[in-house]
């Protein structure tokens, strides 16, 4: 059922109930949250169970009174995933929802057919995996390889599907929503050529969907054999972060000593000197391609409307490209000198 016809028999100005009484059928929400996780979410995230469904509600009218047209899934489940990255600001967590679509319609280089199978490539490489083992506080690692792109093999946007599909599927997991995860970027190999595909544009588009866009939270990003270049790479990128994500990048270098103290061995591979094993990247390769009919499914409910009011947009397409315009014809002679 499409998210208008769903507005209209949910909108308090269509004179429904704020009950669950007349919805459509939609997956009733169950938890499955551990009972530390639960105090966890109180703590943190400002999560009271026994409010919990009438937030969800709440956020739920504000979406049909305001954005009628969105297009949005209505469930439970996936609404609660925004209030919660947004610690239950009925305003913010909306603003997210907005965003997530936006990006979403805004980027068809890299939303349109997005699915498992059609990144398989990207994943074969190795260039995004998420290992095994959680850290000490519940969070998932995943692990990002930029050396493993050969670049005539296939553009950068299909990279970042890969790694958008793969936060999809962590953020399915209601431990995740409350925990949030970790990245490993491993920069070993980096060359000028291969870091040039990185520019302002797509950097500006990344980090909207990563920070403002999608309803995931990143706790720490952690950055290893780093070259001289990454410098030209990070200033590049530091411009769009705010403040909280950028305090969270730790540049360590060839220093495992260093990754350590963020990332316990016992998390990590051999080849970032830990003691979980060989870096294994066929189990969540196959777990992710066998989420093809679970991501048709979840994807299908998130209806293109007729159209789009501007001011829903997060940021257009063309005003990125002018913005970034300076900052592409600097970009090259600042790698050099880093490089």
């Amino acid at each position: 059922m499409s998210g208008d016809s769903d507005c209209t028999r949910t909108s308090p100005s269509a004179g429904s109930p704020s009950d669950n009484e007349f919805l459509p059928d939609r997956p009733k929400y169950v938890c499955s949250l551990s009972p530390d996780l639960i105090t966890k979410a109180r703590e943190q995230l400002q999560e009271k169970p026994e409010w919990r469904l009438r937030d969800v509600q709440a956020l739920r009218d504000m979406v049909c009174k305001d954005y009628p047209s969105l297009g949005t899934c209505l469930d439970d489940a996936f609404l609660l995933r925004f209030l919660r990255a947004r610690k239950f600001d009925y305003d913010r967590a909306l603003q997210l929802l907005v965003n997530y679509h936006t990006c979403r319609r805004s980027w068809p280089e890299v939303f349109n057919n997005l699915k498992p199978s059609a990144i398989k490539p990207v994943l074969e490489s190795g260039f995004v995996t998420v290992l095994p083992r959680l850290d000490p506080e519940g969070r998932h690692v995943v692990c990002i390889r930029p050396d493993r792109w050969t670049p005539s093999n296939y553009p950068i946007t299909e990279n970042i599907r890969a790694i958008y599909l793969t936060l999809e599927k962590l953020i399915q997991s209601e431990e995740t929503q409350v925990n949030g995860i970790v990245i490993l970027a491993d920069y070993k190999g980096v060359s000028l050529s291969k870091a040039s595909h990185f520019g302002p544009f797509v950097a500006k588009k990344v980090i909207g969907v990563l920070q403002d866009g999608f309803p995931i939270r990143i706790k720490a990003v952690n950055v290893i054999n780093e070259p001289r270049i990454f410098k030209g790479i990070f200033a590049i990128i530091k411009p769009f972060l705010k403040e909280k994500i950028a305090n969270r990048f730790f540049l360590h270098g060839c220093d495992l000593n260093s990754l350590h103290q963020n990332i316990p061995p016992v998390t990590l591979p051999e080849e970032y000197g830990g003691t979980s094993g060989k870096l294994d990247i066929s189990a969540w390769n196959e777990l992710l391609l066998a989420s093809e009919e679970d991501f048709l499914h979840d994807f299908s409910q998130l209806v293109l409307p007729c159209d789009s009011s501007p001011h829903d947009m997060l940021v257009s397409g063309d005003a990125d490209e002018k913005q970034c315009d300076d900052s592409l014809r600097g970009m090259k002679p600042q790698l050099y000198y880093c490089y």
